[in-house]
């Protein structure tokens, strides 16, 4: 009887890892895609961080790579991502009783070209935008600046990654 129930668990487990075989962890399905050409994004923000447009394009590519097979390629990719950085913001968010800024908002936009040449149907052209609180009393440098482009691009990249691959 021992012997039955183990058979029949290891069955059933063994069915569900099987049918879940075509599923991704990472959760993009890039199709019949093999590459991925990523063009740089110029910072045409009208607030400019000089290292901004590197950092983005470096970290989109980063994540595809790391969470799908795809080769990169400087042209003629399957997959082929270009746009811009359109905004690059500071707003004060909320106010203390003598009416100053008690924190800010660091928010930055980027706005996306996708296109597949394996199904035109999933090209797009997006805006995606995320955003940073910091306090009014820090500085947007050093490590309060890196920690706020973390947080942003982070978030960002992921937005892409979920668009062009899920259909998000």
């Amino acid at each position: 009887m021992k012997k039955l129930i183990y058979i029949t668990l290891f069955s059933i487990f063994t069915v569900t890892l099987i049918s879940c075989g075509a599923y991704s962890f990472t959760g993009g399905s890039t199709g019949d895609a093999k590459t991925l050409q990523v063009d740089f994004f110029p910072n045409e923000a009208p607030l400019v961080e000089p290292n901004l447009s590197q950092r983005f394009t470096q970290d989109l590519l980063d994540l595809f790579t790391r969470q799908t097979n795809l080769t990169s390629v400087k042209s003629n990719g399957d997959l082929y991502f270009s746009g811009e950085i359109t905004g690059y913001r500071i707003n004060p968010m909320s106010a203390t009783a003598a009416q100053t800024a008690a924190q800010n908002r660091l928010t930055i936009t980027v706005n996306v070209r996708f296109v597949n040449k394996k199904d035109d149907k999933k090209d797009f052209e997006k805006q995606f935008s995320f955003y940073s609180d910091f306090d009014a009393n820090a500085q947007l440098s050093g490590g309060v600046l890196e920690s706020a482009l973390d947080e942003i691009l982070e978030r960002i990249t992921q937005d892409i990654f979920n668009a062009s691959l899920n259909d998000w």
